[in-house]
């Protein structure tokens, strides 16, 4: 009878870890096609994305990635199913597990919705300079999560999609002309409009700069020591900088050439003097004289001594000459009695 029972046992184990082992080989077969299947479809799907001029190189790798993650949702749900678990149950656990962890990660989520936000309007691409609130770049890409860019000196930005979002985003690309200001002041003795006309030539005379609208020049401001000028053109946003360099640079050197000055900052002092500046410049003057005196003054302790001397021997002798002319009265009207 136990001999019986354990037979039964061990064929009973022996069937269960067969089909254990089966199932689990199945698994991990399945995981490794599934990744396999989820690499290849991403792939397909950028490659066959890559020349195609109806769709934007922004949503390219978002498509690809979308792709991958799905073949590898369905991957997991059929590595579960070989096991025997209920998916609907999992999928109502997930369903919690999601609302729980959706409410934990609201920044991240709000990424998320910013990025679709992004990708749908399009306010920014791919190889655009963009300025959104404290950040500027060229766009490298833009992810479900952070947009990616990369500063004219090089410098790598992976920027949160909300971030971008939410912030005044300029888009120095997107227009297909911008407008060129070249400023320079000159001295307040040149020719006004003689400048004016010049540096309207000089700008119209670089082909970058497009002939329409026409280029310009004005009086911007008037500052202390110059009278800042103004030349306007436009030009495409491809030769803005280019041109903008080239110019700026003419406008010091060509300027001097012609004759006109471009003066650094300075100011003239003109003093007028007033019967309250003449006051105040006598009072300021006294104090030199008194350090003069100081000499006499020193002296003068140094007589003191002298002084009190002299005066206690007048003394002296105005009393010794006194008491003999008191006593010669005395002396009269004691002989008269006698």
């Amino acid at each position: 009878m136990l001999e019986t029972d354990v037979a039964t046992i061990t064929e009973a184990l022996k069937s269960f870890a067969l089909g254990f082992g089966l199932d689990i080989l199945g698994a991990i077969i399945l995981l490794i096609a599934g990744w396999w299947v989820a690499g290849r479809a991403a792939a397909l799907v950028r490659h066959s994305l890559k020349n195609a001029k109806f769709v934007d190189s922004t949503l390219k790798p978002l498509a690809a990635s979308i792709a991958r993650y799905t073949v590898l949702i369905f991957v997991l749900i059929a590595v579960l199913s070989n096991f025997g678990v209920q998916t609907a149950s999992i999928i109502a656990v997930l369903g919690a597990a999601g609302l729980a962890i959706g409410l934990a990660l609201q920044g991240t989520l709000s990424n998320i919705a910013a990025g679709v936000m992004i990708l749908v309007l399009r306010p920014l691409k791919v190889d655009e300079f963009v300025e959104a609130g404290s950040i500027s770049g060229t766009v490298v890409e833009i992810t479900l999560f952070t947009t990616l860019l990369k500063t004219p000196d090089g410098v790598f930005i992976s920027a949160p999609n909300s971030q971008i979002w939410n912030s005044a985003i300029k888009n120095y690309s997107r227009n297909p002309t911008r407008r060129l200001d070249i400023k320079v002041g000159i001295a307040y003795d040149d020719d006004v409009d003689a400048a004016l006309e010049f540096l309207k030539k000089l700008v119209a005379s670089d082909p970058r700069v497009l002939k329409d609208p026409e280029p310009m020049s004005f009086v911007a401001t008037l500052g202390e020591s110059s009278v800042d000028l103004t030349a306007r053109g436009w030009v495409a946003t491809a030769d803005f900088w280019p041109t903008f360099f080239d110019l700026t640079r003419k406008s010091k050197t060509e300027l001097e050439a012609a004759g006109f000055s471009i003066p650094f900052p300075q100011r003239d002092l003109h003093i007028k003097e007033t019967a309250e500046t003449a006051s105040v410049a006598k009072a300021t003057e006294k104090p030199a004289s008194k350090p003069a005196a100081k000499p006499a003054a020193a002296k003068a302790p140094a007589k003191k001594p002298a002084t009190r001397s002299r005066a206690s021997t007048a003394k002296t002798a105005t009393k010794s000459a006194a008491k003999p002319a008191s006593k010669a009265p005395a002396s009269k009207t004691d002989t008269s009695n006698s």
